[in-house]
């Protein structure tokens, strides 16, 4: 690993760091903000998927959350959104290839050499970051945005026992059924619509073990992608339907923008630290 970048930000250290992914074969970079809480012990933290065409800068530099993850104590780690470099394979659709990762493993040459993003936020990640942090492993959170948002809810349920929360902003809930989600499935997975729907947060809230932890989203209803890629609705019908809590709050004008995310983001800080804390 090897530090790029250090800065000193609302009492805390916001570091970028690259390092070598073994599970995507490329170097990759991330972000994280460590409190100053974290010089003295191991503090919870959150892991921050961002969505189609970003790289970590976007939530770094854009989201405004430093200053309420300095008064909250938690560490907030932003990674890229897929593999990078000159080999890894790439498409000329934004919502394909570089930048778009969707947070799974592909099976389908030439991706699956470099796209395995799934393995490398809830295997490689999970275990490196404790490793080298001072960040408490048992006590973390997943958020996401737009892919992210995708991202952050499947992987909450696929790995029950990694993250004791989940939020989103804006998220593709039902990739299996929307463009975006099929055409990034289909060159990833192929033809095998079950194998999609084990990335699917409408399929996989059904068959997760349910948690007492409220999963809070947030939906902007100026956002141009909301009725043809987004569809929160048919999720919170989904949650109902399993006896999952969730809290999906809609926002008169606000669109798909970093401008939505920094309005609503210390909120989500806020739910994810009172359950991290153990007050909910």
């Amino acid at each position: 690993m090897k530090i790029k970048q250090t800065h000193k930000c609302h009492g805390g250290d916001l570091q970028i760091w690259e390092h070598g992914s073994t599970a995507l074969n490329c170097p990759m970079t991330f972000s994280i903000f460590l409190p100053e809480a974290s010089k003295t012990e191991n503090v919870p933290f959150i892991t921050f998927l961002s969505g189609l065409t970003c790289t970590h800068d976007n939530f770094t530099t854009k989201a405004g959350a430093y200053k309420y993850a300095s008064d909250l104590g938690i560490a907030i780690i932003a990674p890229d959104t897929s593999p990078r470099g000159d080999d890894v394979p790439d498409d000329e659709a934004f919502y394909f290839g570089k930048g778009a990762g969707f947070y799974i493993n592909a099976t389908q040459k030439p991706w699956s050499k470099h796209y395995r993003m799934e393995s490398y936020i809830a295997d490689e990640l999970y275990h490196l970051l404790p490793k080298n942090f001072p960040l408490n492993k048992d006590n973390q959170s997943i958020c996401g945005h737009s892919m992210g948002g995708h991202g952050a809810l499947t992987l909450y349920f696929k790995y029950r026992g990694h993250y004791k929360s989940v939020s989103a902003f804006a998220p593709i809930v039902n990739p299996s059924d929307v463009p975006w989600g099929q055409k990034a499935f289909k060159g990833y997975l192929g033809n095998n619509i079950n194998a999609w729907k084990q990335h699917d947060a409408c399929e996989l809230v059904h068959s997760a073990k349910s948690t007492n932890a409220e999963i809070l989203i947030d939906q902007g209803l100026g956002d141009d992608f909301l009725g043809e890629q987004l569809r929160p609705e048919i999720f919170k019908r989904c949650c109902e339907a399993a006896g999952q809590k969730i809290n999906l709050r809609v926002h008169e004008g606000y669109d798909h923008s970093y401008y939505f995310i920094s309005t609503f983001i210390e909120d989500h800080l806020i739910h994810h630290a009172n359950i991290l804390s153990g007050n909910r």
